[in-house]
């Protein structure tokens, strides 16, 4: 089984699966160029998801989703560490498990995973979690997709 070692969430290291802001220290700060449509009939959605129970690691990942023509927008709304786990596209198909990298947050962080990124369902670290969850559907099939994975295992930083 492949392993992974999570990483903090950082700007800089997600750059290429989507957008992560943390709350300014005073004012407001816009992240417009982080939502991103594929599909002109789509709307918008804001839902809130709250999970009870923390999953602890070693955690051993077998499923990935993508949301082909919507970004994905996670706004804690109380701390808790999420876990983050991306993949590129693989060239036959599915998510690349062999250059997937796994990032956790600091629990106040935010992120928007960029439409048609291969990721892990929402986990968190430490519950309770609530979270604003923004993303754009129009009802099809290409809302969402989750394709099972050889089991990755993801270890915590020695």
């Amino acid at each position: 089984m492949n392993e992974l070692i999570l990483k903090p969430l950082t700007a800089d290291a997600f750059a290429a699966y989507g957008t992560v802001f943390a709350p300014p220290a005073d004012g407001r700060t816009y992240f417009d160029g982080a939502l991103a449509s594929l599909r002109p009939a789509a709307r918008p959605s804001l839902s809130v998801a709250t999970k009870t129970e923390a999953a602890s690691l070693p955690l051993a990942v077998r499923q990935m989703e993508r949301h082909e023509f919507s970004s994905q927008t996670f706004v804690p709304l109380q701390p808790s560490r999420i876990l983050v786990l991306v993949a590129p596209h693989a060239d036959a198909g599915g998510p690349d498990m062999s250059r997937a990298e796994a990032f956790v947050t600091d629990g106040l962080t935010g992120f928007t995973f960029g439409a048609n990124v291969w990721h892990h369902p929402l986990t968190v670290l430490s519950a309770p979690g609530s979270f604003s969850i923004f993303m754009w559907i129009d009802g099809t099939t290409g809302d969402e997709e989750f394709v099972d994975v050889e089991p990755m295992l993801l270890k915590a930083p020695a």
